[in-house]
């Protein structure tokens, strides 16, 4: 049966919806401070006017009583708007199917970019709570996932890890029982969070002929460590340590994870998307078989090359005249690296430009849905600067909505009454 073909630009609004890039998801409103403080002014006004007419102490029993209930009934609320607004960038979170964190604060930039509202403490509180971690997953790379995602994700994952540990330091950690080798590092992290470089000291203890390095990475193949705060905090600073995430969390991995549903959730964060696709995101191999045994619950297209793409029934696909919004996208993001075929976000000339930056990935401008240029932002002399470098000559219009983009994005970044400037030209 032949399949509807999509075209680029097609493709282009369907993953630009998905990823929460044609229109911002609002944040519930955060908890407000000042009708508690209203309110107990206000009875305790009340307790003095009555005190005045002689019905002292009744009245200042039943104005307190009062309070306590209203003072109780305004904690409630702040903490269900507390609850909502966290709830909702966990939401976020699980339907990106994570978010590549390689470097500490991408992800901060990221959610700034899908979440109207979003401010880093919605963050920053999630990771010292346990409810979101940062741990190697897709492709080998650290990614910020919520607690949940990261008890399913790791061991449907652990394949990827297992390849990359042999091939790169296979040689090196010949004749070491993996076995034992991540128990020791196991017990090591779980004594106390450990940086690569202790862990690799330790370990070299007991296996004296290996470099510490390869024994370190060997535990992070072997083991999900994820890393604790401070590190990834905003505003803060602190080594890269490592723990178990089972001690981290308080539970163990989900080991009756399914294939099956990465693949579907990789879709609706996605799709349409080739097998090739999902491999290329995930790091995992022999993704057909799984597609095929969806097949029946998939609606399937075909891309202008005549490629099959596999999609959930659901998911939106937008028209392909639908408008985009020029947003500026985070470091590492996953939008540019969770395809083969990258052209439904940039073009082949461009994705040369960007990958070939001593391995920094910068941040990326787009421009009617497409990558238009690079972004980065420094700190100098008091003066936080946002450079936007496009790929080529653009509209003045766009140059207008780029830089309006900037200025919300620099007043997330560097708020307060330091110095912020917006500067097109080469990013450093």
């Amino acid at each position: 049966m032949s399949s509807d073909v999509l075209s680029r630009q097609a493709l282009n609004r369907a993953l630009l919806d998905r990823q929460l890039l044609l229109r911002r998801s609002p944040l519930p409103a955060g908890a407000k401070t000042e009708t508690g403080a209203k309110t107990k002014t206000e009875a305790e006004t009340g307790a003095k006017t009555k005190t005045e007419t002689g019905a002292r102490t009744k009245t200042e029993t039943g104005a307190k009583a009062e309070t306590e209930a209203e003072a109780e009934t305004g904690e409630k609320t702040k903490t269900e708007a507390e609850a909502a607004r966290a709830g909702r960038v966990i939401e976020t979170i699980e339907h990106l199917a994570g978010l590549q964190a390689q470097a500490p604060f991408p992800p901060y930039y990221g959610l700034w970019s899908r979440l109207e509202g979003f401010r880093p403490d919605d963050l920053a509180a999630l990771i010292q709570d346990r409810q979101v971690v940062r741990i190697a997953l897709m492709r080998g790379t650290i990614h910020l996932v919520s607690a949940r995602d990261c008890l399913m994700l790791r061991p449907l994952i652990q394949p990827v890890l297992d390849r990359a540990l042999k091939a790169v330091f296979g040689k090196q950690l010949a004749g070491i029982d993996t076995t034992a080798l991540a128990a020791a590092g196991r017990a090591l992290a779980e004594e106390k969070p450990r940086t690569f470089s202790e862990l690799g000291a330790v370990l070299s203890e007991r296996w004296p002929g290996h470099p510490p390095t390869a024994l370190a990475q060997g535990v992070r193949s072997l083991v999900p460590l994820v890393q604790v705060p401070p590190r990834a905090i905003w505003g803060a600073a602190g080594q890269a340590l490592h723990t178990p995430a089972e001690a981290w969390l308080g539970r163990p991995l989900d080991v009756n994870a399914s294939l099956d549903t990465l693949v579907t959730r990789y879709l609706a964060a996605f799709g349409p998307a080739s097998v090739r696709d999902m491999q290329a995101w995930s790091g995992l191999t022999r993704l057909q078989e799984v597609a095929d045994r969806l097949r029946p619950g998939l609606r399937t297209f075909r891309d202008e090359h005549g490629t099959e793409l596999f999609d959930l029934p659901e998911s939106p696909r937008p028209g392909p005249e639908s408008p985009a919004p020029v947003r500026l996208v985070a470091e590492f993001d996953n939008l540019i690296l969770s395809h083969v075929d990258r052209t439904r976000i940039i073009g082949e000339q461009n994705r040369k430009r960007i990958f070939t930056r001593n391995g920094i990935f910068p941040g990326i401008v787009l421009v009617d849905g497409f990558a238009a240029g690079m972004w980065r932002i420094t700190r100098s002399r008091g003066v936080t600067v946002l450079t936007a470098e496009p790929f080529e000559p653009i509209r003045t219009r766009d140059r207008e909505a780029i830089t309006r983009e900037a200025e919300r994005l620099l007043e997330f970044a560097a708020p307060g009454p330091q110095g912020r400037d917006i500067r097109f030209g080469p990013i450093t």
